[in-house]
């Protein structure tokens, strides 16, 4: 055991790395911050702060039609994230890779334009159990407005699909499936790789919602075969009002724009108008261009350290973490897959989840509490929410131990 946290250490200079995030060094009423809450948003390393500070102060222009110095190199900056992000992803061409707002828009954006295409009375969506609800919502919508039907993949009290029926659910009215790579509030890892080849079969197209994913292991979309890949990018340490939608172009080239004006359009008159290749005909009006360049920045910064590298450290922490909490007296772990990256949600028996969270934060630490908008599944374990820890890189073995001792100490004070 001891080998292998030597092992882990080499691999990853913890402290060296911590330096990269400003924030890290700030304190909370009066103790150090201690951010276990990377589930919601994701910290920012310097790398990523200055290419944002860069674009303000070298680059500020709008992007694709101007003709002066500022908006071209502008331009080319743009484009150069949006080849970094189609080379992460593995996608076949830069133009599969649209910019959005984030996860809950690019979900938005496929449920509306998909919807509108080839979802009538009758046909069915699937989603899961343990969806977020921006990955309930925007179907639910098109089905209110199609006549429609979620069915919906159950789980297990483990958090897990019950695959079996998953496939069962299918029929020749199924059109779509949606689903999440990881599970937000219980850390699950689903098997999308089969899930995706099993749609496939049956010639149904799949969307996998990646938010919790894409800081935790390395995405191949091509490797995948999934339809549509969408993540955000405040999650992966990059700006919040930016996120992706990758599609694969066969889909992309058939769905209607979702947002129409500036920027989606060859031509226009007052009889016709004829839209934009790809994918430009996605991406109306000005985008969050300082997003875009700030999200490519992320994703060098992670990848000068490794997904590989990171996946296995937050392992250990993963491992590390439960073990601790499984020792704490009426405490129970909500979800128990075998398959998890690092999220855990817990509940305290006696005390709610808010009260907890509360005398935590007093203590510097800052984790979730709540139903993590799933509320579905806080309805299948019949509980009211979770406290959630939900760890990165750049946490410690340290601060673990700390957060250990402070909710003991919470738990003494509340009961």
């Amino acid at each position: 055991m001891i080998k292998e946290k030597q092992n882990i250490a080499l691999e990853l200079d913890i402290e060296k790395i911590r330096e990269d995030f400003p924030i890290l060094s700030k304190k909370v009423n009066g103790k150090p911050l201690i951010y276990f809450d990377n589930g919601a948003t994701a910290q920012k390393p310097k790398q990523v702060i200055d290419a944002i500070d860069n674009y303000y102060t070298n680059q500020n222009a709008n992007i694709h039609r101007g003709v002066h110095t500022l908006s071209q190199e502008t331009t080319v900056a743009y484009e150069n994230a949006r080849t970094i992000i189609q080379k992460h992803l593995n996608a076949e061409y830069a133009y599969e890779i649209v910019f959005t707002s984030g996860t809950t828009e690019s979900i938005n954006l496929i449920a509306s334009s998909f919807g509108k295409k080839f979802i009538t009375k009758g046909d069915e969506i699937i989603v899961s159990a343990m969806e977020h609800h921006s990955n309930i919502l925007p179907w639910q919508q098109i089905c209110e407005n199609t006549g429609a039907i979620l069915k919906v993949i159950p789980i297990n009290q483990e958090g897990e699909l019950i695959f079996d029926l998953y496939k069962n659910l299918f029929s020749d009215k199924t059109k779509i499936v949606a689903i999440t790579h990881i599970s937000n509030t219980l850390g699950t890892i689903n098997p999308i790789e089969e899930i995706i080849s099993f749609a496939h079969s049956k010639n149904v197209p799949v969307l996998i919602d990646g938010a919790q994913a894409v800081s935790h292991t390395n995405i191949d979309v091509q490797k995948l075969d999934c339809d549509f890949y969408v993540f955000s990018g405040h999650k992966l340490f990059g700006p919040t009002g930016v996120g992706v939608l990758y599609g694969k172009e066969k889909w992309l080239n058939q769905l209607p724009p979702y947002k129409v004006g500036g920027g989606t359009i060859k031509t226009v008159s007052f009889d016709k108008t004829e839209y934009a290749d790809l994918p430009l005909k996605f991406e109306a009006g000005t985008p969050h261009i300082e997003g875009g360049i700030g999200l490519a920045a992320a994703i060098d910064y992670i990848n000068s350290i490794g997904l590989d590298n990171i996946a296995n450290y937050e392992h250990h922490l993963l491992e590390y973490t439960t073990k601790a909490l499984n020792k704490i007296e009426g405490l129970k772990i909500i979800g128990q897959a075998k398959n998890k990256a690092s999220v855990i949600s817990f509940i305290v028996e006696g005390l709610h989840p808010f009260d907890v969270g509360t005398l935590l934060d007093q203590m510097g630490i800052a984790v979730r509490t709540g139903h993590h908008c799933t509320q579905p599944l806080m309805q299948f374990y019949n509980i009211q929410g979770t406290i959630r820890v939900s760890l990165a890189f750049y946490n410690t073995e340290k601060e673990i131990d700390l957060f250990i001792e402070a909710l003991i100490k919470a738990i003494k004070m509340l009961k």
